[in-house]
């Protein structure tokens, strides 16, 4: 499968169904409903894949990404395509940080978080991790708990649209959009 950026760059995708990538049109919107935050950002994306999201936040101005990925082949991807796409960025500042951690996104924010790994908080976090799995609710609390998220930055959840996890405490819903079989929702710290 042929995967682009909206710039029009092609990047490497996983194959079979070891990863979903984000349908291309979910992708603009969430890129474009964040367009703001976007520049000088620090982007966590949690159960990265083939790590396109964190590409585009990329291109459009993230400073840092930091992407989780626990599938060593999937996460080999990502890798080669935030590395593609940090080098093509021409910034007067310098190519943006960013670093593949091939981890479980439960037990890394669990064991890594700012409070104790003397990280600051991220101001977007993506979240799109195997849907079966039903997973939003439960590290959207470890991203809660652990002070992952920087107040008055955004978590970002890409989930089913029939299925829709409980918000959990300390976030608060400040958006919600459907696209089709993918439903965006954006929280909040509380």
């Amino acid at each position: 499968m042929t995967l682009r950026l909206s710039g029009g760059r092609r990047l490497q995708s996983p194959t079979g169904s070891t990863a979903r990538p984000t349908a291309a049109r979910v992708r603009q919107a969430v890129i474009n409903l964040l367009a703001t935050e976007l520049p000088g950002s620090r982007w966590l994306d949690l159960c990265c894949g083939s790590g396109v999201m964190a590409c585009e936040a990329l291109q459009r101005g993230a400073r840092e990404v930091v992407a989780i990925e626990r599938d060593r082949r999937v996460a080999a991807i990502a890798r080669h395509n935030l590395e593609l796409v940090a080098a093509s960025l021409r910034n007067p500042d310098g190519n943006p940080a960013v670093r593949i951690i091939e981890a479980d996104a439960r037990r890394w924010l669990a064991v890594d978080g700012p409070r104790g790994g003397g990280q600051p908080p991220f101001d977007l976090i993506y979240l799109d991790p195997p849907w079966p799995a039903d997973l939003h609710a439960p590290i959207s609390e470890a991203v809660a708990r652990g002070g992952w998220l920087e107040r008055g930055g955004k978590l970002i959840w890409e989930c089913p649209s029939g299925k829709l996890a409980d918000i959990p405490e300390g976030l608060s819903l400040i958006d919600q959009r459907r696209y089709g079989g993918s439903t965006v929702v954006v929280l909040t710290t509380t």
